[in-house]
């Protein structure tokens, strides 16, 4: 049950009076795999703290800067005391403005908005030693002459360029990038990218993906050129569930897991924390691991 307003007349952002709860927004990028699970956490969270209400946004796609900006005046509107967000590019940094003016603290999840001083802390993955991951993984296991495709994600956005970055980083000279084509982490624009590469590369060796969905599209792409299974090395970045069961099938090679549900529980807790003006890390790593399928049936 909703606790009762303040009395005191302060309807400005600060310490919630005796017996009232804590507000904080929760927005994410859209409704997806990884996001979904996000918000599960957080909703756990949420659950079992009577003390904080969260209040909850989300875009609908990866590229819905203009929905993310509507969420966070909505929760500006709202009073909250934090905001936590999934940010889909540096667009919505001028909405975040006028939030950290109205006194709330913000907290990106998932990704940073690089050179801006507003947030209190990063809760993320570093996107940067995940795709050194893949990189080196992938140098270890390809032939002498292999060629690579990489489906990128949203091109600007920091986190999804730094796993492109760390792949090449480790990956050098090993493998020749024939193409590189965005997808907006769009299943259906990595299942249209995937089918254009195999179609002026009928003989590439692998595929790389900087999110889950169009990893999944290009499965689609590689199954309709009629490959076989480990015709092709096909490597994501998230270890969705539709890739951890391509993975345990065989069909694809591995994925770069990131820990969604930590980032979620930790987005939240940091939140609220500094919303109470607690002393917050400003950069939280929650970790990444390559999987593959010894190890798939431990990820879930």
């Amino acid at each position: 049950m909703l606790a009762a307003c303040s009395s005191g007349g302060d309807s400005g952002n600060g310490d919630p009076g005796a017996g009232e709860k804590l507000k904080v927004g929760f927005i994410t990028k859209f409704p997806v795999d990884f996001y979904d699970i996000m918000v599960e956490a957080v909703q756990e969270y949420d659950a079992g703290h009577d003390d904080v209400e969260v209040v909850y946004g989300q875009g609908k796609s990866g590229t819905d800067d203009e929905g993310e900006i509507n969420a966070i005046e909505n929760m500006i509107a709202k009073d909250v005391e934090a905001i936590a967000i999934t940010p889909t590019s540096p667009a919505v940094r001028t909405a975040l403005d006028k939030a950290v003016k109205a006194g709330i603290e913000v907290v990106l999840v998932d990704n940073d908005i690089p050179g801006w001083n507003g947030k209190s802390s990063v809760v993320a993955t570093d996107n940067l030693a995940g795709g050194r991951l893949a990189g080196a993984w992938l140098a270890d296991r390809l032939p002498a002459g292999a060629t690579i495709a990489i489906l990128q994600g949203r091109i600007g956005n920091p986190s999804l360029d730094d796993r492109v970055k760390g792949l090449k980083e480790t990956l050098g000279s090993k493998a020749t990038v024939v193409g590189e084509p965005a997808t907006d982490c769009d299943q259906t624009k990595g299942l249209n990218a995937a089918q254009d590469l195999l179609a002026a590369h009928p003989t590439l060796t692998a595929v790389y993906g900087a999110c889950g969905p169009p990893i999944v599209g290009a499965l689609q792409a590689v199954k309709s050129a009629g490959k076989k299974p480990g015709d092709l090395t096909v490597v994501g970045f998230d270890a969705s569930p539709d890739e951890l069961t391509a993975i345990k099938a065989g069909d694809q090679a591995a994925s770069v897991a990131q820990f969604p549900a930590k980032m979620g529980s930790l987005g939240i807790e940091t939140a609220v924390a500094a919303a109470r003006g607690q002393s917050v890390q400003p950069s939280i790593d929650t970790g990444t691991e390559m999987v593959t399928k010894d190890n798939a049936a431990s990820f879930g």
